[in-house]
């Protein structure tokens, strides 16, 4: 399983349908999380809430926040 962090990467890794979860900041911006979040529903991807983005940013590996990531499974 790997990451790919950030909205751009988090939207495309869904319209790919290579999501398999997506995490999310409550601190990201609310217009970026709600496009975000009616994505997942549409694709029917579970989202994990985080209260920050430094504790998602920690979580994904990287030394900075993150607003949102997707877990996907490794490129073969």
């Amino acid at each position: 399983m790997q990451f790919k962090v950030g909205a751009k990467q988090t939207t495309k890794m869904l319209e790919q349908q290579r999501a398999i979860e997506v995490y999310v900041a409550r601190d990201a911006d609310p217009q970026m999380k709600e496009k975000i979040i009616h994505l997942c529903e549409r694709a029917g991807v579970p989202v994990k809430w985080f209260d920050t983005m430094e504790d998602l940013g920690e979580t994904c590996g990287i030394d900075i926040g993150a607003a949102m990531a997707a877990l996907v499974t490794e490129e073969e």
